[in-house]
């Protein structure tokens, strides 16, 4: 659990994300992924229904169906693609990616089974403070693997595994303000 001096925090509850077709999502997040799908909600007044996943680890993932949602605008309200395809950008307050956690000896596996499955994703990348981010190989300085996909919507997905304990080494950028940005162009 993590306690601070204010909020005891005990993880995810759930995360709300917005989809164009529920029956479509239950079909991937369900069926595809193997997601059960534990609560479903018929908004009040025909606005729509909110579905839940479960997620793993107490947690869950759940959608927003609205018949009336204004479409997706990708690059904006998430990025315009997976990280190999494009930019990672996206606008402020939009939902960047949501990252899954996996068992660290499953990652390969879990690769071959989505692209068995017609998920288009990318190789298994490994984390680490080099300059690009990303090692060709397993080393030591790699804290996290990860694949990148997407669901039907376009959503940006990620199964990850940690690699290594963090510790307070890893904490050691100073925030940056928005002003900061005006002297990096």
């Amino acid at each position: 659990m993590g306690a601070t001096a204010d909020f005891e925090f005990q993880g995810i509850n759930h995360l709300a994300l917005v989809c164009s077709d529920m029956a479509r999502t239950v079909e991937f997040y369900s069926g595809v992924l193997g997601m059960p799908l534990v609560k479903t909600i018929e908004l009040p007044g025909d606005m729509g229904q909110h579905f839940f996943f479960d997620c793993g680890g107490g947690d869950s993932l759940a959608f927003f169906w609205f018949p009336d949602a204004p479409v997706a605008h990708p690059g904006v309200s998430a990025p315009a693609a997976r990280p190999d395809l494009g930019s990672l950008t996206s606008a402020v307050s939009s939902m960047n990616h949501v990252a899954f956690a996996v068992p660290p000896d499953r990652i390969d596996a879990y690769r071959d089974r989505l692209r068995a499955k017609g998920i288009d994703c990318t190789e298994v990348w490994n984390h680490d403070d080099s300059e690009s981010g990303i090692a060709k190989e397993l080393h030591d300085g790699v804290f996290v693997r990860s694949i990148y996909f997407q669901d039907p919507d376009g959503i940006l997905l990620e199964f990850a595994c940690w690699t290594r304990d963090l510790d307070a080494d890893d904490v050691r950028h100073v925030p940056r303000r928005a002003s900061d940005a005006a002297s990096m162009v």
